[in-house]
């Protein structure tokens, strides 16, 4: 019986692992085509970083509409339909002739990108035993690095040679097979043994999460994610074309960024070792203070050899915390409103991820220093680390409610 539950939690892990790694190779192409746009169709800074905001703003409306609706419809339905919504409107995005039908696309994409991530790892959550599951959620969440590294390879090898077109057409193409497995998967055993006993509504739902029991772990929550998605984004979806602005070819930068994502996947793997050793918050402050330091070593390297080692730190330590907050966030609540909770922190620090690539664009349009820009993301990310330290709680081994 315990081999078989360990078969299925491996199945599990691998399937909505499959589905978090096309989500990944979704976003990070993204930055890699936003500076061949440039080019292409004459972007202005302000346009191109509306291209990431507007991908947020779906992701915010994916996170809080599907977290709502996966507490009422299960965790595996909102799975399949987020999935589906990614997919085909990536494949779609492809034939995009205008920045307007493009960002249309994007908020729609967006959708199904911000509402999958936080469901998923509440499925996995669910599922997994309590001495596992911190460690399960990093590497379900290390699945993103793999899906970075098929971006920045596949950016690296198509987009200069036949377009970003077939970039996007190579990225939604693999999703459908994800979606096949998706079908067969069991739904959460813990929503199954609640879904016919306790039912609330949304209203209801979201005034639980600031009901005086659970108001600290949502604020403080909020908080974090929101410093996260606004840095993440800002400093991520810009770095090929901060790359380009430093001096380095498109092509040039395309490969330095992808030897700066190979980090990411030891930063997901040192701190699934780490979260279920030294605990939950131990993993998020010490990997967002690594960020903070990176982030402004990035933003103030004047020499290649410094930019390489900040930039793979970055990586490194960035992609650690996140693996670190994706196991924290559906610990902070019981199985009747957990979906709902990870879904509006989600859906509340993709309001930074529209922030974020907006802020750089207006800054680089009035000729400010990257070094400033990231400075700026410096002390967003130790704001999210002293949040984290001063409100959190450990949840380290602790079951579910």
């Amino acid at each position: 019986m315990k081999k078989n539950k360990e078969i299925s939690s491996r199945k599990l892990l691998g399937v909505a692992g499959m589905g978090w790694m096309f989500d990944a190779m979704d976003v990070g192409m993204l930055s890699f085509i936003i500076a061949a746009l440039r080019v292409d169709w004459d972007l202005s800074a302000a346009q191109m970083g509306w291209i990431g905001s507007v991908n947020s703003i779906g992701m915010a409306v994916g996170a809080l509409v599907f977290g709502i609706m996966a507490d009422r419809i299960g965790r595996k339905n909102v799975f399949i339909i987020t999935l589906l919504l990614f997919s085909v409107g990536s494949g779609v995005s492809a034939f995009a002739t205008s920045l307007t039908v493009f960002l249309l696309l994007r908020f729609v994409i967006g959708m199904g990108l911000g509402g999958e991530l936080p469901v998923a790892s509440t499925l996995v959550s669910e599922t997994v035993s309590a001495d596992k599951r911190g460690r399960v959620v990093v590497l379900l969440e290390s699945f993103w690095a793999a899906g970075w590294l098929l971006s920045a390879i596949i950016s690296y090898f198509i987009i200069p040679r036949y377009g970003w077109e077939v970039a996007l057409l190579i990225s939604a193409a693999p999703a459908f097979y994800a979606l096949y497995l998706r079908v067969g998967l069991p739904d959460s055993p813990r929503y199954e043994a609640i879904k016919q006993k306790e039912k609330i509504s949304a209203f209801q739902s979201l005034a639980k999460l600031w009901s005086s029991e659970y108001r600290r772990q949502t604020t403080m929550l909020w908080i974090v994610w929101f410093c996260v998605v606004f840095s993440y984004y800002g400093m991520f979806l810009w770095l090929p074309s901060v790359m380009v602005m430093k001096g380095f070819s498109l092509i040039k930068s395309f490969e330095y960024v992808l030897i700066m994502t190979l980090a990411q996947l030891p930063g997901y793997f040192t701190a699934a070792w780490a979260i279920e050793k030294f605990g939950r918050k131990f993993v998020l402050v010490v990997y967002l203070l690594g960020t903070a330091a990176s982030a402004y070593l990035f933003g103030t390297a004047d020499t290649t050899a410094l930019l390489m080692t900040s930039g793979i730190l970055l990586s490194f330590f960035n992609l650690g915390a996140w693996g670190g907050l994706y196991t924290y966030t559906p610990e902070q609540y019981p199985t009747v409103i957990r979906a709902t909770g990870s879904g509006m922190a989600a859906s509340f620090g993709r309001l930074g991820g529209v922030l974020g690539p907006l802020l750089v664009g207006y800054m680089v349009t009035q000729n400010l220093p990257i070094a400033s820009i990231f400075t700026i993301f410096c002390i967003a990310i130790l704001v999210g680390a002293f949040t984290v330290l001063f409100l959190g709680k450990e949840t380290k081994s602790q079951e579910l409610a």
